[in-house]
């Protein structure tokens, strides 16, 4: 088999195993509606319909490119796309099964915006398992977010006080909103996870990013001040 064939197909066929993709690719004709109506092509140097483009041509070292790229995570996941496809593509369901093979290969940490994973892993994927909720006040550290201001760490200093007046149960057990899980309902989330290959994921995200860290001369690997360095660096480069 001549050498070009022999790098056809690999990457295509990883993604295929995504029901994301099967559901989200049929037959691009290139007609460039999903990159009229997306926001984010609007702010990033950003083209869905080439990203569909690159995947149907199953050229692995193309496809290897993109998910080492920072292209695939310029993505909001609105789904603008969706209805308007005359084909009945989903760019963003393509994205997502990239993005997932990505992180399980570990491309993602070849790239700034990838490398913002591990944040995004520890600040919500953990915090689900340990809250039973994407996001609590307290995880929304001001350090990581300057842009929210002095009225925010103000807030986030008087959590309990100021949230408490919405919620008698905040982080306390009880009925209502920010109310703190059961360790049986958190049993079950884990189990989810478990099952579903998250744990897996997020395993993955992890050890690459440890690997990625230990590369660039970190002896202590993707510690938190690398995990720092990743969320908040912005080469500006991206628009």
């Amino acid at each position: 088999m001549p050498a070009a064939l022999e790098s056809m197909g690999k990457y295509f066929d990883m993604l295929m195993e995504d029901v994301r993709m099967r559901e989200g690719l049929h037959a691009c004709m290139n007609c460039g509606v999903c990159t009229g109506v997306c926001p984010a092509a609007e702010f990033y140097n950003y083209d869905p319909r080439q990203i569909v483009s690159i995947v149907q041509t199953r050229d692995d070292e193309a496809i290897e490119a993109l998910m080492k790229s920072d292209t695939i995570w310029y993505c909001g996941e609105c789904m603008s796309c969706r209805p308007r496809c005359p084909r009945g593509n989903t760019p963003g369901y393509v994205i997502q099964a990239l993005r997932t093979l990505s992180q399980r290969l570990g491309f993602f940490v070849e790239s700034e915006k990838g490398r913002q994973q591990l944040a995004l892993k520890r600040i919500i994927g953990d915090n689900i398992l340990r809250t039973g909720y994407c996001i609590v006040p307290r995880m929304v550290r001001p350090e990581l977010h300057p842009e929210q201001g002095t009225v925010w760490r103000w807030i986030y200093d008087h959590d309990k006080e100021v949230f408490g007046r919405f919620s008698p149960a905040y982080m306390r057990h009880g009925a209502g909103a920010l109310r703190r899980m059961d360790e049986e309902s958190l049993g079950e989330l884990h189990r989810i996870f478990e099952v579903s290959g998250g744990m897996e994921l997020f395993e993955a995200i992890e050890r690459h990013s440890d690997r990625k860290a230990r590369e660039t001369g970190r002896d202590e690997g993707a510690d938190e001040a690398y995990m720092m360095e990743t969320f908040t660096t912005n080469s500006n480069e991206h628009y």
